[in-house]
């Protein structure tokens, strides 16, 4: 089994685009994901931002101030000669990007008029920012109106604050900083960690199956006097470390680029959110890790050693991505915690773990239930897979 486990562990070694895969990209992915999503949002917003928007505004002279601001703004641009046209239409053609129709006591005072309605028609299906710049002009407006009203009524400033808000709630969260955030981002973590072992362990697991029955070295290695468990072994243990190595990397490099991140861009919280979670946190990720890729790779190695072909194998593993990532997706649903049953249910309950670890509120005691369930899965896939190499219409076809 060692001596298997020598000669596939030197073979992998040689092999730079699966080195690539274990070590190269969960160093590079963290990072890149996380720059990628800051930079591209950041620019649409500034995009969005920066845009000059096209508008018709009709009742314009119940409001002249309104009017006036939207004129004199670089921001926006009115359009003459569209007054009476269906809006709706200009608006998905994109010739127009919002209409204003402001009613005749607007412009009245707040105790003479009343409450007056304005109404903004726009196109809210993309990122435009077309009502936010547009309040930004009518709360001016709204702040003027309360004051003349106050002023009226002759309300000293207590007594406006107990108008405006006649009743405050005031929150108090019992949740720290971690725990709000391990329950934001704590769903994500497994997602990205679990298909990055998959993919370390993916490729190895193709070419020690299906690979060598294309070379034709297959053959030559069964009629060794090695038994079968013991070959099937030997590649088993290749494929869990590289599935385990690059478990080991992504935890690593999610703590790391985590607290690189938090200091070079001065975000505070960052560095202490990942400055909470303490080292026997990180660990008890790893371990929880390790039967989760053994889970991975006796499947993996199953479906290669079935593949006749590279590519057949291929084809096997990326349908069996959907089945990794459906028990993940049930780990961040609503109402699925690591209490009760769910802490038996494989990868769901690893999922659930890492996020208790990440938001602070593990309890240790479910480990009993993770390892067991996990590990008797991972013995049963392993015995599976052991089955499948001893048959010889399946080596063979």
């Amino acid at each position: 089994m060692w001596l298997v486990f020598r000669k596939e562990l030197m073979e992998l070694l040689r092999d730079r685009k699966t080195l690539f895969f274990m070590i190269a990209m969960p160093i590079l992915l963290f990072p890149l994901i996380f720059g990628a999503v800051a930079f591209f949002t950041s620019k649409a917003v500034e995009d969005a931002q920066s845009k000059v928007l096209h508008y018709v505004i009709e009742g314009a002279e119940y409001a002249p101030l309104l009017s006036e601001a939207l004129r004199e703004s670089s921001e926006f641009s009115e359009l003459s000669g569209e007054t009476g046209s269906d809006y709706k239409v200009l608006i998905r053609e994109e010739k127009l990007d919002f209409v204003i129709t402001v009613e005749a006591n607007y412009a009245e005072p707040l105790l003479e008029g009343g409450q007056s309605k304005v109404v903004l028609i726009y196109n809210d299906a993309g990122l435009n920012l077309v009502q936010r710049r547009v309040q930004a002009l009518i709360d001016k407006e709204v702040e003027d109106k309360r004051r003349l009203a106050f002023e009226q009524l002759s309300l000293s400033e207590s007594q406006q604050q107990a108008l405006l808000s006649p009743i405050v709630l005031e929150k108090q969260d019992v949740a720290d900083k971690r725990e709000n955030w391990g329950e934001k981002i704590g769903g994500l973590i497994p997602y990205i960690v679990f298909i990055l072992c998959l993919q370390g362990a993916m490729y190895p697991a193709t070419d020690l199956g299906a690979g060598e029955k294309e070379r034709g070295t297959l053959e030559t290695l069964l009629i060794s006097p090695i038994p079968r468990h013991k070959l099937v072994l030997g590649k088993f243990l290749t494929i869990a470390l590289a599935g385990v190595t690059s478990a080991l990397i992504t935890v690593t490099s999610m703590a790391l680029w985590g607290l690189v991140l938090g200091q070079g861009m001065a975000l505070t919280f960052v560095s202490e959110f990942m400055g909470a979670i303490g080292a026997l946190d990180f660990v008890l990720m790893f371990l929880m890790l390790i039967p989760v890729v053994a889970i991975f790779a006796s499947m993996l190695l199953s479906l290669s050693i079935y593949a006749s072909s590279f590519k057949e194998a291929q084809s096997y593993m990326g349908g069996m991505m959907f089945l990794v990532i459906l028990p993940i997706v049930l780990a961040t649903l609503p109402g699925v915690t690591l209490d009760g049953g769910w802490a038996w249910v494989p990868i769901t309950n690893v999922a659930l773990a890492i996020k208790e670890l990440i938001k602070g509120t593990m309890d240790y005691f479910a480990l009993v239930g993770i390892f067991g369930s996990t590990l008797v899965i991972a013995s049963a896939m392993i015995a599976f897979c052991v089955f499948w190499f001893n048959r010889e219409r399946v080596l063979f076809r």
